[in-house]
């Protein structure tokens, strides 16, 4: 049985919580199913998961850094509410796109008063160390096309 290694497609269901066990995401039912080595997950844990073969459970702890990266408070901008025009109702934790020097970024609004609107350009999950209980299900070469993509197709994949 093949151990997880680059260039591999994995199969896993994981439940995600935080540091005081609150639930913040899990697979339902499908396993989430990613390439390794792409930098299709976040670092921490997909250091975690090498070596790892099926059937294996673990509880991996990924601390901020190597998760969702350090909160960063430059992140949270004031902007003018007129640049959110035809949307009347703005509302602390609506998130949006918007057009940066690095190309789309999500924001989350933070804060809304009559000329402003605050948004937040960190990943809801900056900061926070993340505690992952997974489970690997299934191990398979991947193929040359999804190499050259560098992401699964498939089932439980990506489809173009």
């Amino acid at each position: 049985m093949a151990d997880i290694q680059n260039d591999q497609v994995v199969s896993f269901h994981y439940t995600l919580t935080d540091e005081n066990g609150t639930v913040i995401d899990k697979s339902e039912g499908q396993p989430l199913v990613y390439l390794h080595g792409a930098g299709n997950i976040i670092p921490g844990l997909e250091n975690a998961l090498t070596g790892k073969n099926v059937g294996d459970k673990l509880n991996v702890n990924v601390p901020a850094a190597e998760g969702y990266g350090e909160y960063n408070a430059d992140m949270v901008q004031e902007v003018p509410r007129n640049m959110f025009q035809g949307v009347d109702d703005i509302q602390a934790g609506m998130q949006f796109q918007a057009q940066t020097d690095d190309g789309i970024q999500i924001v989350t609004v933070k804060d809304v008063n009559d000329e402003s609107v605050f948004v937040d350009g960190n990943h809801p999950l900056a900061g926070q160390n993340l505690n992952f209980d997974v489970e690997i299900v299934d191990i398979r070469p991947a193929t040359q096309e999804e190499l050259d993509h560098g992401h699964v197709h498939g089932a439980g994949g990506h489809h173009h």
